[in-house]
């Protein structure tokens, strides 16, 4: 993608066809959303899933490399927002499956990765895994020294087996369709109580099935309402020795570099929710009058904020989509975007959905018009893939206080 951001020929058949699939699979399971609870929501978007996965976009998430078909980060971008912004809930079992993932892929090793991967790149079922860093009381300060608790979930080695004990929350799909745990857990375990958090600290293989993996509930989240985030215990959970991904000790750096490229995404997410919400606005403001003579978009307060919102719209998607080519270029700029794509994509999506709810007016607060939903969906974007404020601005402060930080060095690069 060079600086016009003009799309490629194959991307923007990938553009269209997740576009097509959207409207044309996705956009129907949006009523498992009416169903009484979270379980039940979930499991009434298995065929949609299952849908997704034998048209490919799971193996158009892992990287060719690894035998998938993704060419990087830009191309997930693209997919991702046509099937955000149709169906939220779906979409994010998908990368939430992706997300439980890159431990495997970023860390793992030949043998794990061809031993484990190839479910996952079949074009038949509904295979799920889970990326289990956060913990009940949350995980912000996951790194904190004693007296501070930091990671609580821990793995003990007793001879060649890795013994687990702890409880996880908000994992996606974490529990899988039937609560026997999804096909691959990727679990952030204290392996070292006596080492630094950098040096204690690791990610373990769970593999399905999982004796001791014990369900408590499924939360009953404000949004994405038909996807499934459990809370669960891990009693003894026993796994192979070698089921370490990465280094033994090295897990927050290998969590750090697997949330990288998610962060930009979750600015994705927010372009999804936006444009969604902004296309009924802009279709509501041309027909509807509200009692008056003109199409309300005729009044300048309803087309400045639309233009305000368009707006949002465009500065969100390519600030996005220069994050994802960063990641794609592994740019010493990467980190930097892909956190100010989260934050300043998440922040902007609840802004833009509350003022395109006043556009509407009251009828908005129905659920029978689609911007309620969309804005509870949005409620979570500031919040997860790491929060804002307890994760993802301090990792910027943390970059912006570096000696060597060049506040250029993000707009200056050479693509060669």
């Amino acid at each position: 993608m060079a600086i016009d951001f003009r799309l490629t020929a194959s991307q923007r058949e990938l553009q269209l066809r997740s576009r097509k699939f959207a409207k044309e699979v996705l956009s129907p399971a949006i009523e498992a959303e009416t169903l009484p609870t979270p379980e039940e929501r979930f499991a009434a978007t298995k065929p949609a899933y299952e849908a997704m996965i034998a048209a490919g976009f799971l193996r158009k998430c892992i990287p060719r490399s690894a035998g998938g078909e993704n060419d990087g980060l830009a191309d997930t971008a693209i997919m991702v927002e046509e099937l955000y912004a149709v169906n939220a809930s779906v979409t994010l079992t998908l990368i939430g499956t992706v997300l439980g993932l890159l431990p495997l892929l970023v860390g793992g090793t030949e043998d794990q990765r061809s031993r484990l991967l190839p479910p996952f790149l079949k074009l038949a079922g509904a295979p799920l895994a889970g990326f289990c860093a956060t913990e009940p009381g949350g995980s912000a300060n996951a790194a904190s020294p004693p007296p501070g608790e930091g990671v609580r979930t821990v793995a003990k080695l007793s001879r060649d087996r890795w013994i687990i004990q702890g409880r996880k929350s908000w994992v996606s799909s974490a529990t899988g369709w039937d609560r026997k745990g999804a096909d691959i857990l990727s679990g952030l375990c204290r392996t070292d109580p006596d080492a630094p958090p950098e040096r204690g600290i690791s990610v373990m293989l769970v593999e399905r099935p999982a004796s001791g993996l014990v369900f408590e509930r499924a939360i009953d989240a404000v949004g994405h309402r038909a996807h499934l985030l459990p809370q669960f215990s891990l009693e003894g959970v026993s796994v192979p020795r070698d089921n370490v991904l990465g280094n033994l000790g090295g897990g927050l750096t290998l969590t750090a570099a697997c949330f990288m490229g998610p962060a930009a995404l979750v600015g994705i997410f927010a372009v999804g929710l936006m444009r969604a919400a902004f296309e009924f606005a802009l279709d509501f403001a041309r027909n509807e009058r509200r009692g008056g003579i003109h199409p309300i978009i005729e009044h300048q307060a309803v087309g400045y904020a639309l233009a305000d919102a368009k707006t949002a719209i465009e500065a969100t998607r390519y600030l996005c989509w220069r994050a994802c080519r960063a990641v794609d270029l592994q740019s010493p700029a990467a980190e930097e975007l892909a956190i100010e794509a989260k934050v300043f994509g998440s922040e902007t999506a609840v802004r833009v959905l509350t003022e395109l709810m006043r556009v509407v007016g009251i009828e908005s607060y129905d659920h029978a018009l689609p911007l309620g939903r969309l804005l509870q969906d949005a409620l979570a974007l500031p919040l997860f893939g790491g929060g804002n404020i307890g994760v993802r601005r301090r990792r910027l402060h943390a970059i912006l206080q570096r000696p060597e930080y060049d506040p250029l060095a993000a707009c200056s690069e050479v693509e060669v």
